[in-house]
């Protein structure tokens, strides 16, 4: 089973196509036979047994060395680890086909897994698509809350059209007018699949496909292994085709893709380049994309492998492929072609080897940076040399001078989104007083407020401007508890509001009556864990109250006061509330 063959030519990189282990190889193929023998033998057969103690012996000696296995979903192939599978096996071929009629975008096991729950699990994945009302991925949730370490992922945004191949299409058909589809069918496959999550997204509008929108959804999505195994399975397919196919359609692909890559986030284009730690896939993957994508997106590539690598491309290798890549976005034909041919022949030597580590000092090379990132300069066009804000907001901390340009480059900042770096500054400040002005002036713009209103809240972030705010974050951390649907950021921001301690009181109290049952339970508990309550609280009314969460906080609350304790006890031992009595009991 290996990934897609790397390109042809000078430059590839020595050794064999990366390989499944033996370990997974063989639990696919049991996966695939056992599925095949569920959707063709009747409940209770002999035969259904073997294959599920095949399938559980397999899972548990994978299970040892691991807590989680994801399979990622691809039309023909499938992706483990990082690796995809051989799509012309045909044992493996049909069951990614299997799976991917189901909608399904990627199957996790989790360690702990019986083998009555895997056999469930077989027997419901091995109902043919066709014979049911909805392919499971449509219901994947309501599906996985069967199991409990089994889960299956959608792999498709159920409003977003996929191009299917067209079926008048032969074997006979020219290949550029089969792959023209295949590269219509890869990038909305992709697009698809990165929004598969998204419920906020408006898959019947077109700004869904674009590569930025893309681009976001991979970024904004949590980090799961079965959603990057999907994505790295369509990354791979991508280049490959890039590399192998031309038309009309490809060039159409490869601008979109080299758009997405060139907006990915870097730390979410490292995390994909991992590929399980498969660095043989990681370099024929690059190969294969520098061969096929815009020269911008292969140097974004080229960084994050690096990254992944853990090793360091020469500093100056790398300004020199950025200067290309600018040079093979202007000037004329001549110049471009040889900037672009310059940078993919200088791609494909040097994957055969990484650089040492760079020996200049951070700030030569920092300066080199700039320099390598201007644009080549145009006739009559002058370009502004600006010193960046940092430097400025620096220079000002360590002399101890604040003035207009101080100011100025610390509003730059601040509309960059560089927060944390302005906090890094400020706490590493020679100048206390200096430090103080430049915080009130980072104040000034609510940016507690700005960093709780992300898409993606960084709560490192926030709890950096806690500590600096104190009793003033109170209200935007209260506003950021009541109008969040996130459990678990709303968790974190009442454990800083318990942090800052008896101050929160009044405001709580002044929220309490009329928030929503949920919010007034999160509201009790907070009061619990204050040294004393606000001035007039008065938890008995909440005893009474119609959702059980909230009586049950209620009663915990009381019960810390002496007089109040023997109604409290009457009162919980009555409650219809099993788990309200049970309180009172303990």
């Amino acid at each position: 089973m290996t990934a897609p063959t790397p390109p042809s030519g000078g430059g590839v990189v020595p050794g064999a196509a990366p390989t499944l282990s033996r370990d997974l190889s063989d639990f696919l193929i049991e996966l695939s036979i056992a599925l095949h023998k569920h959707a063709i033998y009747p409940p209770g057969h002999p035969l259904l047994a073997s294959a599920e103690d095949g399938v559980t012996r397999k899972l548990t000696s994978l299970m040892l060395e691991r807590h989680t296995l994801s399979i990622g979903v691809a039309r023909r192939q499938l992706i483990i680890e990082g690796v995809a599978t051989d799509p012309s096996h045909p044992l493996l071929q049909e069951l990614a086909s299997r799976l991917h009629r189901h909608h399904l975008g990627a199957v996790k096991f989790a360690s702990g897994i019986t083998r009555d729950e895997l056999g469930d699990a077989l027997a419901t994945l091995a109902v043919d698509a066709g014979r049911m009302d909805r392919p499971l991925g449509l219901d994947a949730d309501e599906v996985s809350r069967k199991w409990d370490h089994v889960r299956i992922f959608p792999l498709t945004y159920e409003k977003l059209e996929l191009l299917e191949e067209d079926p008048n299409a032969t074997e006979s058909a020219p290949e550029g007018q089969m792959r023209a589809g295949r590269a219509a069918q890869l990038w909305v496959g992709l697009a698809r699949a990165a929004l598969a999550a998204d419920a906020t997204a408006d898959a019947t509008d077109d700004t869904s496909l674009e590569p930025s929108v893309v681009a976001q959804a991979i970024d904004q999505h949590q980090r799961e292994t079965a959603y990057d195994q999907v994505i790295v399975g369509y990354l791979l397919q991508i280049a490959d085709e890039l590399k192998a196919s031309k038309g009309a359609e490809t060039i159409a692909l490869q601008k979109r893709i080299s758009r997405m890559v060139e907006s990915l986030h870097p730390d979410t284009l490292e995390r994909l380049l991992e590929m399980g730690g498969d660095a043989e896939q990681r370099r024929r993957f690059v190969l294969d994309a520098s061969q096929g994508m815009t020269v911008d997106a292969v140097v974004e590539l080229i960084k994050a492998a690096a990254e992944a690598e853990q090793q360091t491309i020469s500093t100056s290798l790398m300004r020199l492929f950025t200067k290309l890549a600018k040079h093979a976005d202007y000037g004329d034909t001549t110049r471009r072609a040889m900037a672009d041919t310059s940078v993919r022949d200088q791609v494909l030597r040097l994957m055969a080897e990484w650089s040492l580590d760079d020996p200049n000092p951070g700030a030569y090379s920092a300066v080199l940076e700039a320099m390598a990132r201007s644009a080549p300069s145009r006739p009559h066009s002058a370009i502004p040399t600006e010193c960046e804000p940092e430097r400025i907001v620096q220079m000002g901390l360590e002399v101890g001078v604040y003035g207009p340009r101080v100011e100025h480059a610390v509003r730059t900042m601040l509309q960059q989104g560089r927060v944390a770096k302005l906090l890094d500054l400020i706490d590493d400040a020679p100048n206390v007083g200096v430090g103080d002005r430049v915080w009130a002036e980072v104040d000034a713009g609510d940016p507690l407020r700005a960093a709780l209103g992300e898409p993606r809240v960084d709560m490192v972030l926030v709890e950096r401007l806690v500590h600096r705010k104190r009793r003033s974050a109170i209200v935007p951390l209260l506003d950021g508890v009541e109008f969040s649907d996130d459990t678990k950021l709303r968790e974190g921001l009442i454990e800083l509001l318990a942090w800052i301690g008896d101050d929160v009181g009044p405001e709580v109290l002044r929220r309490l009556p009329s928030s929503r049952p949920a919010l007034q339970r999160d509201f009790l508990a907070l009061l619990g864990r204050l040294s004393s309550l606000p001035p007039g609280f008065e938890a008995a009314p909440y005893l009474m109250h119609p959702e059980a969460l909230v009586r049950r906080e209620a009663v915990r609350l009381m019960l810390r006061d002496p007089v109040a304790r023997d109604a409290t006890l009457i009162a919980g031992l009555t409650d219809p509330d099993d788990r309200t009595v049970f309180l009172a009991l303990n």
